[in-house]
């Protein structure tokens, strides 16, 4: 940034002696009212009172104070500031000041212009994290192979039909199971566990990499009680997960519970009185349940799951993991306080704070899209966390200048093949039907941007035909959504229409093409919807339609995120030609359709 010292005094007041105490004139706040000369103001900018002053008509130069790391007593006359070159790795960013010119004010005063980097460094756990192989078909592991599992699971694994592992669950299993090797009460060595973090592209496997070590874990309880919570931010990926913790935890004697809204509230409740070891819930349900029902308690939890973790954090300001932080470490001043159950919000590690041990909460934070910002990070209140991730393809990023036009780097399936489709607005449709009367892309999974666009281009295309199609948005009810998403599953659906609310965790089999009809704005939404297909190391394309005025910003958003590159596609005129009557015809009926659609609503309110 340009700092401008003005040593200039008021023309319009009486000169002093030089030898009083000068002032700088304050012009950063224009709107503060001016004080008299006299009165005590000190230069930030002072220069070294230890040396020998010089004639106020020499050159004077700046003290580098805005450097914390400068230790240089001595003045700097026409040189850079003597501060260290290299960043210091214990904070976010590092500043360096060097001159870039000298500009004369008045006669015998100076002013020199001073030009502030920003060097940008992560913690040591961001910038160094335990990589991942994103080659799933070439680095699969054996289950027998993985450190810490059981009999029981090694069973459960194989009555699955799981018998390899995926890179990441072969890493982050073991290192869960780690943490709990010495019991539930306590950490290892006594200690509080470090939590884990998890970066890793959509369909690798992160579900199973969290379900397996924490019903493994909780197997031995005696008592049922909550010690395992699962938070996720859609009622369908709530769905999902507790289907498989279910599935793993069968046969075990514990009880999984989903608070998401797939029951009444009184229902939940219920579900609750019977008691649970491991919940998995979406936020709000989860708060009104800790507020409102009788009997919930958290005071004994364990692990603490955030799925889509960067989504959640976003989430934040409502508040749900403030509250559940409160719902777990509220027994810590109770009669049990003394006790081996005794719970208190962590602090820094000191011997008072280790004796006696006591029970720690861990998080484990999963996402294809995790946010490398140490910022947003804080908010998560980590503990010496660890991060495993497969973005990491290199030695820790130097301390060269931030660029303005950088950004992080994401997961992309290792499967997928990426093209780009140049078209205008009326020729979107009409390259949807070629997709899939033409090229037979089925199933094929669009998306749009909003619900709206969703609701016209399923009207659209029923009312073209030859197409079975669905939409999936926020104008259904949970239940047809859940019907829709079976139907298409079971091939009934070629054709699903949705809008982001899909794109979020979902794991749909057999989606071998995914059409981003409306251009992301964001690079994670874009992430997120192409992570439907290429899921467990399979191939899948992913086509996005370009206007003319996207093309550019789009591409060089997808490169830079770390895209392994994207291709374009034509589609000759030809070959939509023969649809073009058709669609002139059906266009037509759209409009009624649609206008049919708002008179009946009218009439309903």
């Amino acid at each position: 940034t340009q700092r401008t010292l003005q040593y200039t005094e008021n023309p319009t007041m009486q000169r002093e002696p030089y030898n009083t105490k000068r002032t700088l004139q304050y012009t950063e706040n224009p709107t503060m009212q001016r004080d008299p000369y006299n009165t005590q103001r000190t230069l930030q900018y002072t220069e070294n009172p230890t040396i020998q002053r010089e004639p106020y008509n020499t050159q004077r130069t700046l003290q580098c104070t805005e450097n914390p790391h400068c230790t240089s007593s001595e003045p700097c006359p026409g040189e850079p500031c003597p501060c260290p070159s290299g960043p210091c790795p214990s904070d976010p960013c590092t500043l360096s000041l060097d001159p870039v010119s000298v500009t004369q004010v008045v006669p015998g005063l100076q002013v020199v212009l001073w030009s502030l980097q920003v060097h940008r460094v992560l913690p040591q756990w961001l910038a160094q994290p335990d990589v991942i192989l994103r080659d799933i078909r070439r680095n699969l592991v054996a289950v027998g192979a993985v450190q810490g599992l059981s009999p029981a699971t090694l069973k459960k694994l194989q009555d699955n039909g799981v018998t390899s592992f995926f890179p990441v669950q072969a890493e982050v299993v073991p290192a869960v199971l780690e943490c709990v090797a010495q019991g539930l009460l306590v950490g290892r060595g006594g200690y509080r566990p470090r939590d884990i973090c998890v970066s890793a592209p959509t369909g690798s496997g992160k579900t199973l990499a969290f379900v397996v070590p924490l019903v493994q874990a909780l197997i031995g309880r005696v008592v049922c009680e909550v010690r395992a919570l699962v938070v996720l931010p859609t009622k369908e990926l709530a769905q999902q997960v507790c289907k498989v913790c279910a599935l793993y935890a069968e046969g075990s004697g514990l009880k999984v519970v989903m608070l998401g809204g797939q029951k009444s509230f009184a229902a939940e409740q219920t579900s609750l009185a019977d008691l649970a070891d491991i919940v998995v819930a979406t936020p709000g349900r989860l708060v009104d349940h800790i507020n409102k029902t009788p009997g919930f308690r958290l005071d004994l939890l364990r692990f603490l799951v955030i799925d889509e973790a960067d989504r959640m954090i976003d989430s934040m300001h409502h508040s749900w993991l403030g509250q559940v932080t409160k719902a777990v470490f509220r027994a810590g001043s109770g009669s049990e306080g003394s006790s081996v159950f005794r719970r208190s919000e962590p602090t820094h590690i000191t011997a008072a704070s280790l004796s006696p041990p006591q029970m720690p909460l861990q998080k484990l934070l999963f996402s294809a899209t995790l946010t490398m910002n140490p910022e947003k990070l804080q908010q998560l209140g980590l503990h010496q966390p660890r991060l495993f991730s497969s973005t990491h393809s290199g030695p820790a990023p130097s301390a060269g200048p931030a660029s303005a036009k950088s950004q992080e780097r994401f997961n992309f399936p290792e499967g997928l093949t990426e093209y780009f489709v140049p078209c205008t607005l009326s020729k979107k449709p009409l390259l949807i039907l070629h997709y899939i009367l033409h090229m037979k892309f089925c199933p094929l999974l669009c998306f749009t941007n909003s619900r709206q666009a969703a609701h016209r281009l399923f009207l659209l295309v029923r009312l073209f035909g030859g197409v079975e199609a669905a939409e999936f948005s926020s104008r259904l009810s949970t239940a047809e959504r859940k019907h829709t998403l079976r139907d298409f599953q079971h091939g009934k659906i070629q054709l699903l229409i949705c809008t982001d609310a899909a794109a979020r965790g979902i794991d749909i089999e057999g989606i071998k093409c995914v059409v981003n009809y409306d251009a992301p704005q964001y690079l994670r939404t874009y992430i997120h919807r192409i992570g439907r297909t290429a899921r467990a190391g399979k191939a899948g394309v992913a086509f996005t339609f370009l206007l003319d005025v996207q093309r550019n910003s789009f591409l060089k958003m997808v490169e830079e995120a770390g895209s392994a590159g994207i291709k374009k596609h034509s589609v000759k005129h030809q070959l939509l030609k023969n649809m073009a009557p058709r669609y002139e015809t059906t266009l037509k009926e759209l409009a009624s359709a649609i206008k049919d659609e708002k008179d009946q609503f009218r009439i309903k309110v």
